[in-house]
């Protein structure tokens, strides 16, 4: 549920086995150990207004928490407020311009990672499909906006924890989406920028290679993506071989072997119905050579051999071939 309450994140940045307040012009300070309940007690509150969307009992809450406890109050606070109503009133665009204020007037504020914690909220629930109003008439799917929010986040956050999440959520929902293209670019910025040996770099190498072979169309397409989607399984079983296993790694490039001896029988056959016997078996030769425990490779071999059936018994051979290779794309 994305309506958790910005106090709630205000009480983990500023709250640990402390409760923290800002002083003018100094830093900040401790609240005495006496107030810490009271204090508590009032964040939890604006916590439920919050998720139930009552914004005007938030408004009164703050008001309430800032004059109880003046140590906290400050323009900052007063701008993430602001943000925090909009929010609550579900007004999800408007809010995201607000926090985008705050954040870039208070930089420093203790309450920035909060703001960049709300504002992957927001995204979260524009990439799950959450409708945004355009020209204040339409209504549409919210994945570009969520995308964007996310790619503002990465750009603020860099190489923190919040940032390789927001990069992360772009890359899978567009993969979710059936959107393999800008899913892999997704993935191979992130490998370029948080990818090494570590979990990062495994996850990227290995959605980089599922995005490739996804992309491929069948026989009838350039089978450049499934070259791409070999090299990359095979450079993750490489470099993570405890891993291969679990990911079924052989068996996804004895996958894509199958799919490219297809494609260049399916060449063969081309010719072969053209006439041209001798481009027909330069294929199948090829597809035996390079691919010799392929279903493609023993119907290339029948083909050279002239032993293809003819007639019904050939139509019946061809919807039983057929059936087989539908089951490495399907």
């Amino acid at each position: 549920m994305i309506f958790t309450a910005a106090v709630l994140l205000l009480g983990s940045s500023m709250l640990s086995a402390k409760t923290w307040h800002l002083q003018p012009g100094r830093d900040w300070e401790q609240v005495s150990a006496q107030g810490q309940d009271r204090y508590l007690s009032a964040v939890a509150e604006i916590k439920q207004l919050v998720n139930t969307g009552k914004s005007r009992a938030v408004r009164k809450a703050y008001n309430k928490l800032k004059k109880e406890f003046p140590e906290i109050a400050g323009p900052d606070l007063d701008a993430f407020i602001k943000a925090e109503i909009l929010f609550s009133r579900r007004k999800f665009t408007k809010a995201v311009r607000s926090y985008d204020k705050f954040l870039a007037d208070f930089p420093q504020s203790r309450l920035y990672e909060a703001a960049l914690n709300r504002q992957f909220s927001i995204a979260t629930a524009f990439l799950a499909g959450r409708k945004k109003r355009v020209l204040g008439i339409f209504k549409i799917r919210g994945y570009a906006e969520g995308a964007r929010i996310m790619e503002k986040i990465t750009d603020r956050a860099g190489t923190a924890p919040i940032g390789v999440k927001a990069a992360v959520a772009v890359a899978e929902n567009y993969e979710r989406r059936g959107k393999f293209d800008q899913a892999y670019s997704q993935w191979s910025l992130i490998s370029s920028q948080y990818g090494g040996t570590g979990q990062i770099g495994r996850n990227a190498l290995l959605a980089m290679a599922r995005c490739k072979h996804a992309a491929y169309r069948g026989q009838n397409y350039n089978v450049s993506s499934l070259v791409s989607a070999k090299s990359y399984y095979e450079n993750f079983e490489l470099r993570y071989p405890q891993d291969a296993d679990t990911y079924d790694i052989d068996k996804k490039i004895a996958q894509i072997n199958s799919q490219l001896a297809y494609k260049q029988f399916s060449i063969g056959q081309y010719y072969r119905r053209t006439g041209n016997k001798q481009s027909a078996n330069f294929y199948y030769r090829m597809v035996v050579d390079d691919w010799p425990q392929t279903t493609a490779a023993k119907m290339a071999k029948a083909a050279m051999e002239d032993k293809e059936p003819s007639g019904e018994k050939e139509k019946k051979w061809k919807e039983k071939t057929i059936k087989k290779l539908e089951k490495l794309f399907l």
